[in-house]
């Protein structure tokens, strides 16, 4: 199978302003995203994101730290969130969209079993300011998808819900000093699933057929790193199969990943039967905390280093040839360069 080379570098409000609608139709040239946000922990790295000049910002989960079945309380922190004075400067000249994970959702490492899902999700969705007579409002569940660009510079944004249609996860007893304090692992249950099939057959729309350049996917869980004991598609392993089968059957061109959750920033490569290209998975998380102390942890798709600072992600398209190059970046606070990675897709 051939593949393309790599090359690893170490090193708000709803209203939106002029300058923002006249870039509609344009090109997305730099795309910021991130997960793990605690709406009460400082500093925020919304004047490092902003540096870089995105074109739009895409949330990857965990918005804010909900955890609540009180549906005033995700309406409050929400709202904390969205008033936070360097979030709302990045607004004011960038485009929003994203998912959420399972803090924002409302109920850790939650699935289809959180009572106030339906519930839940109206307030994730105000939070994105999707407007009222939005198609996704009107069906159950997060996903959605947005296009940007003009036609043969269009990038399309899949939103998945990971949490909404989810099956439950199979836990046992775990013992590892590479997770010191970690007791139980998630572990591959067959049969179970992530989207449900009505999320699934919107996904096969989406992608087949599309005469987008690059396709986006924004899954709040990692979708190729399967060796950790958390949450992971892995731990769906009919779910993960079906996901990789779907993309080299639609024919859609230009697919990347990116992901959350972890605490963690990396980038994970692997090939997957039927298409030229490997299939990257960029995780970057969290924005305001990671894990207390650096480790080693296995990953043997893994591109590059473990990064362990807080981080964002950035992707830069160059539109100038036949086909987009990209180049995927972490960065950190003082919007330093942790990571950074050319990739054709």
């Amino acid at each position: 199978m051939m593949t393309r080379r790599i090359q690893p570098l170490l090193v708000l409000l709803p209203l939106v302003s002029c300058s923002l609608q006249g870039r509609f139709g344009q090109p997305l040239t730099t795309i910021a995203f991130g997960s793990c946000d605690n709406q009460d922990l400082r500093p925020k790295m919304w004047d490092a994101v902003r540096a870089n000049r995105p074109d739009l910002w895409i949330w990857g989960g965990d918005n804010i730290y909900g955890d609540s079945f009180d549906m005033d309380t995700l309406r409050a922190k929400y709202a904390r969130q969205k008033a936070d004075s360097g979030y709302r400067r990045l607004l004011a000249s960038t485009r929003l969209t994203g998912t959420w994970d399972d803090h924002d959702y409302g109920l850790n490492d939650g699935g289809r079993e959180y009572a106030m899902r339906r519930e839940s999700r109206e307030l994730l969705f105000d939070f994105l300011d999707i407007p009222r007579r939005d198609p996704s409002r009107r069906r159950e569940g997060a996903y959605h998808a947005r296009v940007y660009g003009p036609p043969g510079r269009q990038v399309k944004v899949l939103n998945l819900d990971t949490r909404y249609f989810r099956d439950s996860l199979r836990q046992e007893a775990f013992d590892d000093p590479v997770y010191p304090g970690v007791r139980k692992r998630n572990v591959p249950v067959p049969g179970r699933d992530i989207l449900g099939e009505g999320q699934w057959a919107w996904l096969e729309r989406e992608l087949t057929g599309s005469k987008a350049d690059i396709h986006i996917l924004n899954s709040s869980i990692q979708v190729l790193s399967s060796e950790h004991p958390f949450e992971k598609w892995a731990n769906f392993p009919d779910a993960q199969e079906r996901l990789y089968r779907l993309i080299a059957r639609s024919g859609a061109k230009g697919v990347l990943i990116i992901s959350g959750d972890r605490h963690i920033g990396e980038l994970s490569a692997i090939p997957i039967e039927g298409r030229s290209a490997l299939l990257y998975d960029l995780t970057s998380s969290g924005l305001t905390h990671t894990w207390p102390r650096p480790r080693l942890e296995p990953n043997r798709h893994r591109v590059g280093i473990l990064t362990v600072q807080k981080n964002f992600g950035v992707i830069r398209i160059d539109w100038s040839g036949p086909v987009p190059k990209l180049r995927l970046e972490l960065r950190g606070e003082g919007d330093v360069l942790h990571q950074s990675w050319d990739v054709t897709l």
